[in-house]
């Protein structure tokens, strides 16, 4: 998105999640529980636990907190089936919304999501309404001011560890991959000892909808708000042009 700093973006959202880091924890702990049931307690072995790991680090997640997760999915005693659904609809001005969630109650999620979409003037509709807008990537950011390396080193690197593009902004560097590739793309800056920020499958929008009236714009940041404040979601993405 250009003129826009996506690093910037990131730092906006990890300190609300800072201050209510006990929604940040939740969501990370059903992260950790679904990557052990679908690839083992091992992250050397398992790539997304490894990967929500290091998320659950990077928001400060105490070890203990992030071994008891593990353990706890690695049994069968009190571990708790998660189901991924995913929801997509419109909030005024026709921005497209997609909200992911991961919950162990789906008549709650929906109701809670149905809610948030009504209460900001906006409405759920059919899957696939709006997710041919989106286009999913892996995304790997880097802080500049972490990163010794210039913008055509490290796009140099970037492709030859097979990623599709690279984009310089004022203060990051993005790099975009096939989802498929994220993690040799990954593996191949860490042994550069590149560090990132994130790096992570996520839905870009392939247009933005810029939003021209205060009572639009209200409305949006209430759905947006009602969701982030919603343990059940665990991503939301929008083609809002802020």
């Amino acid at each position: 998105m250009s003129g826009h700093s996506k690093f910037a973006n990131i730092k906006h959202k990890k300190e609300k999640n800072d201050a209510a880091k006990g929604k940040v924890f939740t969501i990370l702990g059903r992260e950790i529980a679904v990557a052990v049931k679908e690839g083992g307690p091992d992250p050397a072995n398992n790539y997304k636990l490894a990967t929500v790991i290091a998320k659950a680090k990077a928001a400060n997640m105490p070890n203990d907190t992030i071994d008891r997760g593990i353990k706890k999915a690695s049994g069968d005693l009190g571990s708790v089936n998660y189901e991924h659904i995913v929801y997509e609809g419109y909030g005024p001005g026709g921005t497209a919304i997609i909200v992911e969630t991961l919950t162990d109650n789906k008549n709650r999620t929906a109701a809670n999501v149905r809610s948030a979409f009504t209460k900001g003037g906006g409405n759920i509709g059919t899957p696939g309404c709006v997710s041919f807008m989106f286009d999913t990537k892996g995304q790997i950011i880097i802080d500049r001011e972490e990163c010794d390396l210039d913008a055509d080193t490290m796009m140099e690197k970037a492709l030859d560890a097979g990623a599709e593009d690279f984009s310089e902004e004022e203060d990051s560097y993005e790099i975009l991959t096939d989802p498929d590739d994220l993690e040799t793309v990954q593996k191949a800056l860490e042994a550069e000892e590149i560090k990132f920020v994130s790096a992570e499958v996520t839905r870009l929008p392939q247009n933005y909808v810029e939003l021209k009236d205060d009572e639009s714009i209200k409305c949006l940041t209430r759905i947006l708000d009602l969701l982030d404040d919603d343990d059940d979601v665990q991503n939301v993405y929008t083609n809002w042009d802020e």
